[in-house]
């Protein structure tokens, strides 16, 4: 395993020990973590290897079977849910959407946490979510029934909800999904600017290994529910982790544009040659 640079007395959230499961089956075993604050985690790794299953765990989603899941040094399933609230913030996967909320009002509810026992909505709550749906691209959008948007859409008022509740910590699994390419760089450029202006420590779970080499500070590599390789993309991504954890053959070239490592396939035809050009062309 590539040693992480993580200094263990700055993390805020981290994973000691930790099996995680459901039912009579174990998916994480015996996992330690500890997410670099202020940072870009990203973790990555084949279908069913437990990427979402430990992002659960971190969220206090799933109780663990053995160890714990420490938020500044407490046990997070013994803290109050309102404090874990004003901390840290989900985006699931699938997340189920209330029947006829509208936009708005699903944004809004990222504020709840931060209401006292009357709830009385403030001018920081408005400014929150306008600042929220303008930064997802959702504005014109707030009227709208969530139900009606497209699954794109739908991904970015999740976000946008998201981003109201104005955590510290921001864990979402496969943010990107239902986006097409073009919206799925903007969200991730919108995550890395909001990393940098203010200062959000996000862990994604991401099926794009080029996308997590280029967005990532600290990349988390797992392999049946253990950590394989963990630190940097350059540390990370070598053609022999990719083939530990996702099965290919691979090539590991400079990305032209972010100098970051991307992964080239190679696959059954890969040196496939060109087809041979009808007789008439030739």
């Amino acid at each position: 395993m590539t040693a992480t640079t993580t200094d263990p007395a700055t993390a805020r959230l981290e994973a000691s020990d930790l099996t995680l499961g459901y039912a009579d089956t174990a998916v994480v075993h015996d996992l330690d973590l500890r997410i670099p604050p202020g940072r870009i985690t990203v973790i990555v790794g084949a279908n069913a290897c437990g990427k979402s299953t430990l992002l659960r765990g971190l969220a206090r989603l799933l109780k663990p079977r053995s160890g714990s899941v420490l938020l500044d040094g407490e046990a997070i399933h013994r803290l109050p849910t309102k404090r874990v609230a004003r901390t840290l913030g989900l985006l699931p996967q699938n997340p189920i959407t209330p029947e006829g909320v509208t936009v708005a009002d699903l944004v809004g509810r990222g504020r709840h946490p931060h209401h006292g026992a009357f709830g009385r909505w403030t001018s920081a709550d408005e400014a929150a979510v306008a600042e929220a749906l303008t930064l997802t691209d959702t504005l014109e959008l707030a009227d709208r029934v969530v139900d009606e948007l497209s699954g794109g859409q739908r991904q970015r008022v999740w976000i946008a909800m998201a981003l109201a509740q104005g955590t510290d910590l921001l864990l979402l699994d496969e943010p990107t999904t239902y986006l097409d390419v073009s919206h799925q760089v903007e969200m991730l450029d919108l995550l890395a600017d909001l990393n940098v202006s203010r200062g959000t420590t996000i862990v994604m779970v991401l099926h794009d290994l080029n996308l997590s080499a280029r967005y990532a500070d600290h990349l988390v590599a797992l392999h049946t529910g253990r950590i394989v390789a963990e630190g940097t993309p350059r540390e990370v991504v070598t053609e022999d982790v990719v083939r530990t954890v996702f099965g290919l053959d691979n090539r590991v070239i400079d990305d032209p544009v972010s100098h970051t490592p991307l992964v080239i396939p190679v696959g059954r035809h890969g040196c496939r040659p060109a087809p041979t050009p009808p007789e008439e062309n030739r």
